[in-house]
């Protein structure tokens, strides 16, 4: 592939992650706002709230976050705790980890990983082929500052705003949501069979009491394992189609 070619396609990656990360920063900003709140009566103000969130970019995290601050506890237990909220990036790493191209350096794959979030790794995990880093600093570069300044004008407006309108607003996450799982599910069946599957696991684990006691996201973690795992050896997925996709 010639030069001029190659940035052609990057520019290209990078321009499609923009547009693909509008509907994901809309529904960040609500949900930031609303994180902005949260964080203006543990008495932070808008610089360190728009830092900790350009730092942390899940809303368990973030709220776990705030919860101990609230506290008062040490900055160990804010670090393990946050850690344990946000441990489901590490399965995502994983994940994207296998979808690049063995010729892609370390400083792209460790930015990429720097900006993994549910909604941006579901977007750049459901694009055909290898993961190109471009698209994914695209949906970064528009999704990431909205989500840090949600939370910003979120503790400078502080309740100003009904709650309702904000509820309303942070359906977008929902709908972008669907918007990722519904292609993929349309075109593959034991896709979309595993997908109602993992909806009824989550929601049976929510009320069982021994995992209800475990935390959202250690939950999540538990069930993707081993759904995934277990899609993996009852419909694997055999190597020519990887390659023909690629």
């Amino acid at each position: 592939m010639t030069k001029d070619k190659t940035k052609k396609m990057r520019n290209i990656g990078f321009y499609e992650g923009m547009r693909d990360g509008v509907p994901i920063a809309l529904g960040y900003f609500a949900v930031a706002f609303s994180l902005g709140i949260t964080a203006r009566k543990v008495g932070m103000n808008a610089l360190q709230g728009f830092i900790s969130s350009m730092l942390n970019h899940a809303s368990a995290g973030e709220y776990a976050e705030f919860t101990v601050i609230q506290a008062g506890a040490p900055y160990i237990e804010m670090a393990l705790i946050i850690l344990v909220t946000n441990a489901r990036y590490l399965l995502m790493s994983c994940a994207l980890s296998q979808r690049f191209d063995p010729k892609t350096g370390l400083l792209h794959r460790i930015l990429v990983g720097f900006g993994i979030t549910d909604e941006i790794f579901g977007a750049s995990i459901a694009r055909k082929g290898a993961v190109d880093p471009w698209y994914h600093y695209g949906a970064m570069l528009v999704a990431i500052p909205a989500w840090s300044l949600g939370t910003a004008i979120g503790i400078v407006a502080g309740n100003i705003l009904p709650v309702s309108v904000v509820s309303a607003l942070s359906v977008a996450l929902y709908g972008m949501f669907l918007a990722i799982i519904i292609p993929p599910a349309k075109e593959n069946k034991v896709v979309a069979g595993l997908i109602m599957i993992s909806f009824i696991c989550s929601f049976l684990a929510s009320h069982i009491s021994v995992l209800a006691s475990i935390s959202g996201s250690m939950r999540t973690i538990i069930l993707t394992v081993v759904i995934s795992a277990a899609g993996a050896l009852l419909f694997p997925v055999k190597t020519e189609e990887v390659t023909h996709e690629s």
